[in-house]
């Protein structure tokens, strides 16, 4: 991880919420109260933001997906920005509630998108009465907008990482009922025993998001090299197995002239009078 402490701090990642917004519970990453207002230590930060890009490398790194949440102004366009980049699912309009307990009928709206894009692309959609064919584009405009980063997910993703908890209590509800990990950027309003991976930080400034951001996605786009590697030495390894194994079938062995194997094996009884 390049981010140092220093770099932390010029990004404002310890400005808290004012005392009269805090939450008790994170009083363990709160390093002073200074003008009713929660300074948060940025040490415990940068040691939980670098156990939580591990987790995030190494999870990417075993072909599985991390889900990129954060609906709040602040963090919409961060969040597209990072999810198109490192090609992970995203949301950053709206959390879209059963996301992750009802999978199956996300799916379906995003098979119903693609229907309709099929649809448009062989004309049939122009085809259509005036009427007809505006619902249906009025439609995929709803489904565009609201499952953006999405349309082209298979299965659940096995991680999230959101921005502001507080903003995405459905989302990290919805997490914790699957059992699937949420890392975090957690601030002192916020309870980070809700999440696994909690990286205490200023949650309302863009600089703050965007720092905290681009130390994930630096963790996922190393995870998505180690997982690209790993998949090439897969593909090369049979290659390589079966022309060892064709290499020995045609390797020819020279015996010196007039050597007769039956004559030179070595026998149990030749063996114990030579002791």
């Amino acid at each position: 991880m390049n981010v140092t402490i220093k770099d932390l701090f010029e990004a404002g990642v310890h400005f808290g919420h004012q005392l009269r917004r805090w939450n008790p519970k994170s009083k363990q990453y709160v390093y002073t109260h200074h003008n009713k207002m929660s300074i948060i230590d940025l040490g415990k930060t940068h040691t939980l933001l670098e156990k939580a890009a591990n987790y995030v490398e190494e999870l990417v790194a075993g072909g599985e997906d991390i889900m990129l949440v954060g609906t709040k102004k602040q963090a919409q366009e961060i969040i597209r920005e990072a999810g198109t980049t490192c090609n992970m699912p995203f949301a950053s309009n709206r959390w879209i509630g059963g996301t992750l307990t009802n999978f199956a009928t996300v799916k379906t709206g995003i098979k119903k998108y693609n229907d309709y894009l099929a649809k448009e692309k062989s004309g049939e959609l122009s085809k259509l009465p005036g009427k007809e064919a505006a619902a249906m584009r009025r439609e995929m405009s709803r489904i565009s907008r609201n499952f953006e980063g999405l349309l082209k997910v298979e299965k659940s993703p096995e991680a999230l990482f959101v921005v502001d908890i507080q903003n995405e209590q459905i989302a990290v509800a919805e997490a914790n009922r699957m059992n699937i990990p949420v890392v975090a950027l957690v601030d002192t309003n916020a309870d980070p025993s809700l999440v696994q991976y909690p990286v205490p930080g200023n949650d309302d400034s863009v600089k703050s998001v965007r720092i905290i951001v681009e130390v994930i996605v630096e963790a996922i786009q190393r995870g998505m090299d180690q997982r690209v590697a790993g998949q090439k030495e897969t593909d090369i390894t049979p290659i390589i197995r079966e022309q060892l194994i064709q290499d020995q079938v045609e390797a020819e062995v020279t015996l010196p002239e007039g050597f007769d194997m039956e004559d030179n094996q070595r026998s149990p009884d030749s063996e114990s009078s030579n002791q």
